[in-house]
């Protein structure tokens, strides 16, 4: 097998120490490669990723069961190719303006909000036109309160020490293909480790993709691929030559991996402050996502445009994504209550139902729903949602996600605006499981006339990424915004996981990402489900980001506008 680019299983130990001996080679290499030499790698990638995209994206849709008339085939374009093309297009940028000004350029000068904090823009990007992809919205990152503006960025330097060579192990998630790639390549351009890659049984299909793919990194012995169960796994995890490790998946595999598998054992473990793997490990796991409606006198068109946005959240992928809705937040007193939600099931069951393709998805739904899941020929789970559910009734709903296609939504009793947002935000912090991300859709007049309220809210949240108006999944797709849960989790009591990826501007010394968007967006994102031209606009995108030019915007505003 040219390269060691994959093998089938690891039951050799020595071909896994063969594999970690030729990554400790390259990742001594990789210490000594300068700025230009790293943006090179990136750069050979870009044309490989293109040329395997539409198998990437066909064999994606097949093992998933999505017919091409399904706004599916537009996620696994948008969550598979196309975004890797952007990030690929992110690093290269950043790295020439690394070699032309020793830091990365921002899109903007930074800001101080009411509270003082520094926010750091990182939406829109002008070099990718960023204000016709992403129109209307914009993203900063907080830094933490007392953060030096002056320092913005971590060290750009190449470590430029063989001795210091690392290899990071990466355990790679099986629902959103471009995850294990995007995670991988963070490893090694941000954190200057080679990797090898332990692709998931479920998305395991990915080995021969990622192999054409990735093809530079291999031959520079920065990458090996992998696949196997638990076995596997294990022998990574435990190997001598992984330095560190990086895991996307549940906080129970996490747990299992860090304090062992055993209940009793973890129990005790961690009372005695003891871990399994001492190794450094980030990770990024589960979340109780929540959308938390103001409330507020909202318009027909918003009422229904915010329903659509938080349909999107729930059945995108089948709803097996960390950063899904799970769970609504409303106002009790608030009078638009049952219009709005009325709207997000109706709109629920205009979406076919979707192949629940990812393992114990029924076993889940039963213990989510309390009821027995329909037998169905296609394999098929119906869009779930569980209205005006309680703490005390309900715990799971609140402390366990899902990871299925059920929503829940429960009220506050507060109907001011002002106060029901305070509690809401405590709410959110102290009775929902994770700190990944979450969702507050805001009236325009809100956002004018408590502008300081609303800051205070956003600043007090506890999560990795907010966003005003729209789905978290958007800022997992940028790739600028550092991504992962709060900087508050500690490795004792892990919920979302410790560190995070992205942050193509390799900004230090942050708190968390607020992402801005309007009530209303024009044209209609790519990521509704209702978008008439999902597919050919993916395509368009992933052409775009393949190369940017001004040449393609009117193919993107054409499809676009159609949809």
């Amino acid at each position: 097998m040219t390269g060691f680019a994959a093998v089938a299983s690891m039951n050799n130990r020595s071909v896994l120490d063969s594999a970690i001996s030729d990554l400790k080679a390259g990742s001594g290499r990789l210490q000594l490669m300068s700025i230009g030499q790293r943006r090179a790698l990136v750069d050979r990638c870009v044309p490989r990723v293109a040329g395997i995209a539409r198998t990437w994206v066909a064999t994606a849709c097949a093992a998933k069961r999505i017919s091409s008339e399904q706004c599916g085939v537009a996620e696994e374009i948008l969550g598979g190719p196309g975004t890797l093309l952007r990030y690929l297009q992110l690093l290269s940028h950043v790295f020439h303006d690394i070699e032309r000004f020793e830091t990365p350029r921002l899109p903007g000068k930074p800001r101080r909000n009411s509270r003082g904090r520094i926010c750091v823009p990182i939406l829109p990007v002008r070099s990718l036109f960023d204000q016709v992809a992403f129109w209307g919205l914009k993203a900063e990152v907080w830094l933490e309160q007392d953060a030096d503006g002056e320092s913005l960025f971590t060290e750009q330097r190449a470590v430029r020490d063989p001795a210091k060579a690392r290899v990071a192990g990466v355990l790679g998630a099986g629902n959103v293909s471009v995850i294990p790639a995007t995670d991988m390549l963070y490893k090694i351009f941000q954190d200057n480790e080679a990797v090898l890659l332990k692709l998931n049984p479920v998305n395991e299909y990915l080995e021969p993709i990622f192999t054409d793919a990735f093809r530079p990194l291999i031959d520079a012995k920065l990458l090996r691929l992998i696949r196997g169960g638990s076995e596997i796994g294990n022998a990574l995890v435990n190997h001598p030559g992984i330095d560190s490790l990086h895991i996307t998946g549940s906080k129970h595999t996490h747990d299992a991996i860090v304090w062992g598998p055993d209940a009793e054992e973890r129990t005790r473990r961690r009372r005695e402050g003891n871990p399994l793997v001492t190794k450094p490990i980030t990770s990024e796991l589960g979340n109780v996502t929540p959308w938390v409606v103001v409330p507020g006198n909202y318009s027909q068109r918003e009422l229904r445009s915010q329903a659509e946005h938080v349909v999107a959240s729930i059945v995108n992928n089948a709803s097996f994504n960390c950063l899904s809705t799970r769970m609504i937040v409303t106002s009790k007193a608030w009078p638009q209550r049952n219009e709005f939600l009325e709207l997000v099931e109706t709109l629920l069951k205009a979406v076919p139902a979707r192949v629940a393709y990812y393992p114990g998805a029924r076993e889940r739904f039963e213990i989510a729903t309390g009821r027995t899941a329909p037998d169905t020929d296609d394999d098929t789970l119906p869009w779930t949602l569980i209205r005006n559910v309680n703490l005390e009734a309900s715990p799971h709903l609140f402390q366990e996600e899902s990871f299925v296609c059920v929503c829940a939504e429960t009220t506050i009793d507060e109907p001011s605006d002002v106060r029901f947002l305070a509690k809401a935000v405590d709410f959110v912090n102290e009775h929902l499981f994770g700190t990944l991300c979450a969702t507050l859709t805001v009236s325009n007049e809100f956002r004018r006339d408590r502008r300081i309220d609303l800051e205070n809210a956003l600043a007090r949240m506890r999560y990795g990424s907010v966003c005003i108006n729209q789905w978290s999944g958007v800022v997992y797709g940028l790739m600028t915004p550092p991504w992962g849960a709060h900087p508050s989790e500690k490795i004792g009591s892990t919920q979302s996981g410790i560190g995070h990826v992205h942050n193509t501007f390799q900004l230090t010394n942050f708190d968390k990402t607020v992402m801005w968007g309007p009530l209303c967006n024009f044209p209609k994102p790519v990521w509704l489900p209702s978008h008439r031209t999902g597919r050919e606009i993916g395509w368009a995108l992933a052409r775009f980001y393949q190369q940017p030019s001004i040449r393609r915007i009117p193919s993107l505003l054409f499809h676009s506008l159609r949809g």
